[in-house]
Formats: C-alpha cells, sequence, structure tokens
C-alpha cells in the first residue's frame, strides 16, 4: 500500500453534502474483492495511515461490497474530508478525498452581552485545526444555548467560512442576540394553605419587576424552573403536607413574546400533625429510653420530615459515642388520616456490616483534599452510615468553596465495602469590594475590603478592610483556620486600628487599637465556645476646652496599653430547613482587660435574639434583649473609650452618642458614656400588598433601653441614673441589586431634654 501523487485535478469530483461514493457497475455487481494495493489521492495535512485506520482492512484481505460501503461510511463521517471517493480498479483500490482546510482564525460577531473570550472558551472548533463543519454546526448550538441559559431563548447563531486560499479559512459565528425572555407572572393553581405572595418567595426564580436590566433571576431558566419545582415540594413537606404534588409546570409565551407567564399546578393533600411517638429497641443490651431522650420529638407538632432526620441523627450519635457499631434508626410510620397524624415508631436495628474502603475526591483543582475530608465525620474503616453521608455532602456545600457538590456510594472491592465518590465543581472564593455611605450623623463614608473564604486552597478565611468618613478611620484584619490539626477547632486572630476626630458628635479625638488570637471549638451540636487572649490600647487627645472635667482628666492619663482575656459562648438553633420558620441565637461575652494599664476591669455582655413566622408565615417577628456591664476592679476607673454608647443598633430615634450620662454644667455637653446598658427591641415585618417582583415589604418596631452608671461622678455633679429610653417606627424593606436596604423613620417616645434625635436612617438590611 502506497501513497499516490496523482493530483486532485486527475479525478472526477463529485458534489454532495458529505460526498458521495463511486463504485463501478462492474464492481457493484461483484461479491468480493481483494486489493493488493491502496492508492491515496488528494492528501495534504492527513497522513495516509489515518486513511488506512478508517478503511479497515489491509493487503489482501476479501473485501465484500458491504465492507467497502462501511469503509467509505467511516472516511466520509470522520470529518476530516469534504468528499470522499472509492474507486475499485481490479485488484488496486483508489481512494479520492478532498480535505476540509485549515481554520486561520475564529470570530464572533453581533454578541453584545457576552465577551468573545467567554464565548470562545465554550466552542470545540480552534486556530490551527481541521475546519469541520458539523463541528461548527455543535458549536453555534452550543453558543445558542448559553444565550438561553441566560433567558435569550431567541438567540440565533450562524456559522459562516471565509475562505482565504491556502487551504484556509476564517471561521465566523454571526449572532443575533435577540430580546432577554423574562418571566412576567409566577401564579399558582391549588394553593389553599399559603397564598401566592408567599409562595414566589420560596422560588428561586422571580417575577420581572422595575430592576429587571440588573436582577438576572427573573429571566426564563427551565431549569431554574424545574429546581423551583423541588424547592416547593421542600417547603410543603416541611410544614406537615407529605402528600404535596407539583404535577405540572406550565410555562406560555404570549404573542406579544415580551415575556413567559409560569404557571405551578399544585396539589396540597392534607396537613399532618406528630401523632403518637416512642422508641423501641431490636438490639440486645441497648435501653431505648436513653435514646429517646436525645430525639426531642413532640407529639401534636407540625410534621416536619428534617425533624425526624435530625432526631434519627442525634441518636445514631448516641450509638457511636457508646461504642455500639453499625447501629441504625429506623422510622416506622403509622398513618391516620381522620386525625391527621402520623405516629412515629423509631426502632433501633442492628444494621448492616458495611464498612467505608475509601473517599475518592475528584474536581478539586485548588482546594486541598484535607479540607472535603474534614467535612465528613466518617473515615476509612469506619461503619457505613448513609446518613452521615448525606450530612457530610451538606456541609461540603455550605462551605461555599464548590459551585456544584455531587457525593455517591458505590460498591467497593467486595459486597461489604463501600467507595464514597466526591465530584466537586471549583468555583471563585475571593472577592475585593469598594463602597460608600452617608448618615445625617457622619456624613459621607468609604470603605474597601478583601475577603477569600479559602484561603490558598486551605480552607483559611483571611480578611482586610478599610471604612472612614470625615471623623473616623477603621483599618481592621481578620485571619482564621478552621480545622486545625484536622479537628473541629479553630485557630484565629482578629486586629483593628479605630480613631475618630472631633465632630459635633463627639469633641475630642480617639485612637484605639487591638489584637486578639482566638480558639473556638463545639461543644455541642448548636454551642460554640472561644477563648481569646490578646492586648489593646487607647488614647484621648484634643479635647475641647469646654469639655467636662470628667473627659479632661481621662484625656491625661495619655496612651493606656493593657492585656485582656475573655471567653464567648454562643448558642444557635439554625435548623437544616429549607426555610426556617423559628431559630434562637444566645451570646454571652466576658472579658477582663487592662492588665498593665492604669485600671484593671471585667466586662460581660449578653444578647437573645428570636425569630418566629405567623399568619402562614405571611408575617415575621423578630425579638432582642441585650446588656452590658462595666467594673473596674482597680485603678483610676473607667474611659470614654471603655465605656458602652447605647448608639441607633440598639435603640433607634437617637444619634450616636444621643443618649446616657452628660455633665450638663460643661459648655458642649459632650455624652459620657455607661458603664451599664440594657435595650429591647421587637419588630414585625410584613407584606404590603405590592407585586412580589418589587422585592418592597413593610414593618414597625419599638426600642426601650437605658445607659447608666459613671466611676466619676464629679461628687455626684453629674446624674449618672438610669433613665429609660423608648421610641416606635416603621421601616421599608427593600430587595436590591446592591443588598437588601432598609428604611427607618422613628419617633423617640421617651427621652431626656438633652438628647440627640436621628428620626431618618438608611441601613443594610440583616434577617437574622
Amino acid at each position: 500500500m502506497r501513497k499516490s501523487v496523482l493530483k486532485p485535478a486527475a479525478t472526477a469530483i463529485f458534489f454532495g453534502m458529505t460526498g458521495l461514493a463511486v463504485l463501478a457497475p462492474a464492481s457493484v455487481q461483484a461479491q468480493s474483492y481483494n486489493f493488493q494495493s491502496v492508492q491515496i489521492v488528494g492528501t495534504d495535512k492527513v497522513e495516509a495511515s489515518t486513511v488506512l485506520s478508517y478503511l479497515g482492512f489491509g493487503k489482501g484481505q476479501t473485501v465484500s461490497a458491504g465492507q467497502l460501503n462501511d469503509a467509505y461510511q467511516r472516511l466520509a463521517g470522520s470529518g476530516l474530508f469534504n468528499t470522499v471517493e472509492l474507486q475499485p480498479r481490479g485488484n488496486t483500490l483508489i481512494v479520492r478525498v478532498q480535505e476540509y482546510s485549515v481554520i486561520s482564525r475564529i470570530n464572533i460577531e453581533g454578541n453584545r452581552r457576552k465577551d468573545d473570550e467567554d464565548l470562545l472558551a465554550l466552542i470545540q472548533s480552534q486556530p490551527r485545526r481541521v475546519f469541520s463543519p458539523s463541528v461548527a454546526e455543535r458549536d453555534a448550538q452550543i453558543i445558542a444555548e448559553a444565550y438561553a441559559a441566560d433567558g435569550r431563548i431567541a438567540a440565533e447563531v450562524t456559522p459562516r467560512i471565509i475562505r482565504r486560499g491556502g487551504g484556509r479559512v476564517d471561521l465566523v459565528f454571526e449572532v443575533i442576540e435577540g430580546k432577554n425572555a423574562e418571566i412576567e407572572s409566577l401564579t399558582f393553581n391549588g394553593n389553599r394553605s399559603f397564598s401566592d405572595a408567599r409562595l414566589r418567595r420560596v422560588l428561586t426564580s422571580k417575577q420581572a419587576g422595575l430592576l429587571r436590566t440588573f436582577v438576572q433571576v427573573d429571566t426564563f431558566d427551565p431549569e431554574r424552573l424545574e429546581f423551583d419545582r423541588q424547592v416547593l415540594g421542600d417547603f410543603y413537606r416541611s410544614r406537615g403536607f407529605v402528600d404535596f404534588e407539583a404535577q405540572a409546570l406550565v410555562a406560555e409565551l404570549p404573542e406579544s413574546r415580551d415575556g413567559y407567564k409560569v404557571t405551578y399546578q399544585i396539589v396540597e393533600g392534607q396537613q399532618f400533625s406528630l401523632g403518637r411517638v416512642n422508641t423501641i429497641s431490636e438490639v440486645d443490651g441497648v435501653d431505648p429510653a436513653e435514646f429517646e431522650r436525645v430525639a426531642r420529638l413532640r407529639t401534636g407538632a407540625v410534621y416536619d420530615p428534617t425533624d425526624i432526620d435530625n432526631a434519627i441523627a442525634r441518636m445514631e450519635r448516641l450509638a457511636i459515642q457508646k461504642g455500639l457499631n453499625f447501629i441504625t434508626v429506623e422510622p416506622r410510620v403509622t398513618r391516620n388520616d381522620r386525625e391527621g397524624t402520623l405516629d412515629i415508631e423509631l426502632a433501633i436495628t442492628r444494621g448492616p456490616r458495611v464498612i467505608v474502603e475509601r473517599i475518592d475526591i475528584e474536581g478539586n483543582q485548588t482546594t486541598l483534599d484535607r479540607v472535603v475530608r474534614s467535612q465528613f465525620t466518617t473515615v476509612e474503616g469506619d461503619p457505613f452510615n448513609p446518613r452521615a453521608i448525606r450530612n457530610a455532602a451538606e456541609r461540603i456545600r455550605a462551605l461555599g468553596y464548590f459551585s456544584d457538590v455531587q457525593v455517591e456510594a458505590r460498591e467497593g472491592s467486595a459486597s461489604d465495602r463501600v467507595v464514597v465518590d466526591v465530584d466537586v465543581e471549583e468555583q471563585g472564593t475571593g472577592s475585593l469590594s469598594f463602597g460608600a455611605s452617608y448618615s445625617t450623623a457622619t456624613g459621607l463614608g468609604l470603605n474597601a475590603s478583601f475577603v477569600e473564604t479559602n484561603f490558598l486552597g486551605r480552607g483559611q478565611y483571611i480578611s482586610a478592610e478599610f471604612s472612614g468618613g470625615a471623623t473616623t478611620r477603621n483599618y481592621s484584619f481578620s485571619f482564621a483556620e478552621p480545622n486545625l490539626l484536622g479537628r473541629d477547632l479553630t485557630l484565629g486572630i482578629d486586629a483593628f486600628y479605630y480613631t475618630t476626630t472631633s465632630s459635633t458628635i463627639a469633641m475630642y479625638d480617639t485612637a484605639q487599637f487591638q489584637v486578639l488570637p482566638y480558639v473556638e471549638f463545639p461543644i455541642s451540636a448548636s454551642s460554640r465556645v472561644s477563648l481569646r487572649v490578646g492586648a489593646g490600647g487607647s488614647n484621648i487627645t484634643n479635647v475641647d476646652p469646654a469639655s467636662s472635667a470628667v473627659l479632661m482628666a481621662e484625656a491625661a492619663r495619655g496612651w493606656q496599653y493593657g492585656a485582656q482575656a475573655g471567653l464567648t459562648y454562643k448558642f444557635d438553633t439554625a435548623y437544616n430547613a429549607i426555610d426556617p420558620t423559628s431559630r434562637l441565637f444566645l451570646r454571652f461575652d466576658g472579658d477582663i482587660g487592662g492588665l498593665g494599664s492604669d485600671n484593671t476591669w471585667l466586662r460581660a455582655t449578653a444578647l437573645a435574639r428570636a425569630q418566629t413566622r405567623v399568619l402562614n408565615d405571611e408575617v415575621t417577628l423578630r425579638a432582642e434583649v441585650e446588656g452590658g456591664a462595666l467594673y473596674s476592679l482597680s485603678g483610676a476607673g473607667s474611659r470614654v473609650t471603655d465605656r458602652f454608647q447605647l448608639g441607633t443598633d440598639k435603640v433607634r430615634g437617637f444619634a450616636p452618642y444621643g443618649v446616657g450620662p452628660r455633665d450638663l454644667l460643661a459648655g458642649n455637653q459632650d455624652a459620657l458614656g455607661g458603664n451599664f446598658y440594657a435595650a429591647a427591641r421587637v419588630e414585625a415585618q410584613f407584606p404590603l400588598g405590592l407585586p412580589e417582583e418589587y422585592g418592597i415589604s413593610g414593618g414597625v418596631f419599638a426600642d426601650v433601653g437605658s445607659l447608666w452608671g459613671l466611676d466619676n461622678t464629679l461628687g455626684g455633679a453629674i446624674d449618672d441614673s438610669a433613665y429609660l429610653r423608648s421610641s416606635v417606627g416603621a421601616s421599608l424593606f427593600w430587595e436590591t441589586p446592591i443588598g437588601p436596604l432598609r428604611f427607618n423613620y422613628s419617633v423617640p417616645v421617651v427621652k431626656q431634654g438633652y438628647d440627640r434625635e436621628n428620626r431618618f436612617e438608611i441601613t443594610i438590611s440583616t434577617s437574622f
């Protein structure tokens, strides 16, 4: 077999989309062929060996007409040739081909919404490679699908070639982007227990609203809508509707083609609550009463599968702590339709003796394996627990390091061995942000921050931030290693440097710094403790001559440096439900500080915060209570940089440094702060009846608090008694692309004559 030197011009030319196989009539009728040689005509860049490999037969081999036709099909379908011709001549087979051209360059025209670089990264066609029409068509489809994912389902992409001679072409993709297909309306049929507005808040897809130019979740995306159907099911089932079904998802495009009308056809079914709950043991020597105490399931509560899963997880965790391997808890449910209850029997059984052979992790190009493994409570050689593996998968997703996480178990080297496969897809974990703020009290402010939550792929957190305005400067740095020594043990450090300059709020300058290393660890499933030790310092300068003698004396003490140590206890019932209806958060801080300075102090603060939803989850209720105390153990007493202030974050309606003890005989009557404070806040957030896509809701609130106590009252000349302040007000919540904004208007109800008010404020809202 040899490569022919005959020129392509000497061959017959055949036209067609993929070329035609031409066989002499006599050859077609022949039953078989036996070729002693093959001549290949028309190749330039494709090697002869490549052509021969597609033929599939060798010298002297008997070939039938069908096999010869199969060889043609393989050559024509290889994507290497524009035309293919097989011509038997006696014992010689002549293969005539015309190669595709080589791509010189690739251009994309007509694209305004997407950059060339982003689209070129999606396609298979590449410069300096052979041009293939089928590949170009697939690439055009891929580009169109990228536009469709952003809601531009009418986008059209056409591949064109420009011949440049010398067997080279330019490949051009002509793009007509079309209009963005939005979701004009999201409605539900069959919902009786929850309003359309409440269900729309559950979905990730949103109706097109005022900010349609900036909001991406109002574009029509079939995959997101299908995901929302699953989220809708989770929402209903977590509220006792065990028979819930989203039977159909209807998306209609009206003649105007200005947006889709999406309707979910749902069947709610009956709502169930927990009936009789008991625990039994089918394992010798296991006391069910001990396990029932950690289940914490209450008869009469609305049935929630998450509560059952959490109860089983606690019971199985107790079994592990007691050294009981291969123990599983099986929930047995008895349905009582007439009473609307589900009786739950938790059976402690001996599960199959299956162990984890190994955990394989793939796709983590940046994140180290140990970061992913740290989320598993199971290691190689442990008993296989499917629930523990699922919980580990949720923890990996919650890290925020990956755009996709898939965790699956498969049979290992034996039937009693399991291999856990973890497949992840990395995503960006760093952010650089800039912003501005305005306050009627402090004026214009600027801020810049850098945050990386997966530093060097080690799962470490690092941040640096600057914020400041006309009278303040704040520089802060934080670092944390969340898995010290491969355990749930956090080692970190927080540091800041903060300065203020004289203004109408406080007519003196201050400077403060602090460096606090700490360790944090869990003491239960919902409680954590952190221990810290560090040092800091503060100074007061440029006190206005008209200020109180208290401030003058405190400034005269100059820079004060001291060490401190403390602890923090946190309790958080952050449920794993899709949309938790209640939450409780507790925090206690205790510190001793000023060690080495002219004043040693003891400080304690506490905070309790609760949230729940009522009226079919339409109204959110929140309540907070907090307080603090600062005691001077020895020395010259506390300074204004040590004492508490009752700002707008504690009692709304009052300006920063607006309340608390003051020297009313001083010229400027600066606020002196207080050694003690207490505050309570209640509020309700509710819909206003506006279209859901506007993202606007309302609220009302009431605050009460007090700030009191000084070490130096100038012999009783300063009244530092505990006078209550209170306020009421209304809020407007607005979900915007830059974040959730909150507008507050407050009216002080109980106040002192010297208090300074701040009735209107704009803040970045936080939900909890």
